[in-house]
């Protein structure tokens, strides 16, 4: 029977968290048990008998509800890739020893990355417990579709993807653009797959067509991201059909994708400069992409699971620099980031946000002012900035509560599961699957509400969706 009170589970949550803390003196020691802290938080929370899961839907039915996807996102990147950053500190590459006959000393930076790795776990137990203190094992839907045809996500996927498409053309409307290209991606995910399930080749088509262009441009963006959300993405919408061809699917491809990408990334970077097109420098990646080059993919890749796929050198850093060198910032980056969410249209002498973001940034020494890098804060440094390990704690409560809440309210007035947190929820939101900075997501959060919102009173308009009256 499923247990409503989440209370016992919760406590059980922190129990990895206390015992890093209680090894504070052992670094190294610290660090592996916050790190599978992480990975007893995952089992806890979705795979044990005493998970707290919905049950409305079957598991592999729901797993993009933010208790499944989002924390293996967030908490993964957050917590889990850190591995590679430490063994390399520890003077190990691909598992094995370089430092050969050198015995390893525990130093200041073995002292900060455990700290931070500490911070991280904190993080994590409090994100799941704002998400299951404001869970709703069972939602009363507002809406429903008036038709029993899925014919309206053809046209939601096409009208949407097109204005999305277009408005991205101005940056001043990125804040509505990418949500609704996104929006639409989406709907042809869900298209996609229900074409191969049923045989129809309408759907099968017009799904395939607009998510296969969407992923040839993001493979000529010079982005990795981009491309591992296209692959998150039909990977979940296939997985209830297919579950044991996704599972068996998952480690190769995983594999695959950070094997070859940092370096066909990096090559396809080339047309930035434009002295090539990026069709040019993505068939000259693709040339690079062999067996002669072996020595340079594995060096690539370890540079980018090392720094890159993780972020804790740089939570490092900020850890380094506050507040032993620099007071926390208190409300002033809150601040900030509520005054980012006034149109500039409004607001002539609007700050720029990337500028003021980046510019602690630049104080704690993390990028130089003159580079190109856009290395941005995520959610846990900027609540550690903000008012350190309480600050860790409160924020990502709260987090885990907003998206939670979010995701209920989408299935709510979207008429369930697929509409709802499927298309719309973690399409309007994706950007909280791994968090950006506080001015970025603050901005995400409010304008996707709107867009949530707006998208809903045009399906009541045009017929796609009727109330449901009790």
């Amino acid at each position: 029977m499923q247990n409503n009170n989440p209370t016992k589970l919760i406590l059980t949550l922190y129990f990895p968290v206390l015992i890093s803390y209680m090894l504070i003196n052992s670094p190294i020691i610290s660090y592996f048990v916050a790190w599978f802290g992480s990975l007893f938080i995952f089992y806890t929370t979705i795979l044990s008998p005493a998970a707290i899961i919905k049950t409305d839907l079957p598991i592999y039915k729901q797993i993009m509800r933010p208790i499944f996807l989002l924390q293996l996102i967030f908490a993964g990147f957050m917590c889990v890739t850190s591995i590679f950053y430490f063994m390399d500190h520890l003077g190990y590459r691909y598992l094995t020893e370089i430092n050969y006959g050198a015995q390893f000393k525990e130093n200041e930076q073995t002292i900060l990355i455990a700290s931070c790795q500490r911070m991280s776990l904190l993080a994590h137990a409090a994100l799941v417990t704002g998400m299951l203190l404001v869970q709703k094992n069972s939602i009363r839907l507002k809406s429903a579709k008036t038709f029993e045809s899925d014919d309206f996500l053809i046209w939601l996927s096409i009208i949407v993807f097109g204005i999305g498409s277009l408005t991205q053309r101005f940056p001043s409307l990125n804040q509505i653009a990418i949500p609704l290209t996104i929006v639409g991606i989406s709907c042809a995910a869900v298209l996609f797959v229900k074409g191969v399930n049923t045989k129809n080749m309408k759907y099968l088509g017009i799904g395939a067509s607009i998510f296969i262009i969407n992923f040839l441009h993001a493979s000529l963006s010079g982005y990795k991201e981009p491309i591992i959300i296209n692959m998150i993405v039909i990977a979940c919408v296939f997985f209830p059909y297919y579950k044991k061809l996704i599972l068996y699917l998952a480690i190769p491809a995983a594999y695959a994708l950070l094997y070859f990408l940092p370096t066909y990334n990096n090559t396809v970077r080339q047309s930035w400069s434009g002295e090539v097109s990026a069709e040019e420098a993505q068939d000259q990646a693709f040339e690079n992409l062999n067996s002669k080059n072996k020595e340079q993919i594995e060096e690539t890749n370890w540079s980018f699971l090392t720094r890159r796929l993780s972020e804790i050198e740089m939570f490092t850093q900020f850890v380094d620099y506050v507040p032993s060198h620099r007071p926390y910032y208190d409300w002033e980056i809150i601040e900030s980031s509520l005054e980012g969410l006034i149109p500039r249209i409004f607001w002539t002498g609007k700050p720029n946000m990337e500028t003021v973001s980046m510019q602690r940034v630049y104080d704690a020494g993390v990028a130089h002012q003159m580079s190109s890098v856009s290395a941005k804060t995520r959610p846990v440094v900027d609540a550690y900035l903000s008012f350190g390990i309480p600050g860790v704690f409160f924020f990502m409560f709260l987090y885990g509560m907003l998206v939670q809440h979010l995701s209920d309210k989408a299935e709510e007035i979207f008429g369930g599961y697929e509409l709802g947190c499927v298309i719309m929820f973690n399409s309007i939101f994706q950007g909280l699957w791994r968090g950006n900075n506080f001015e970025f997501m603050f901005n995400n959060i409010f304008w996707g509400y709107v867009i949530m919102w707006f998208l809903f009173a045009l399906l009541r308009t045009i017929k796609v969706l009727k109330p449901v009256f009790d």
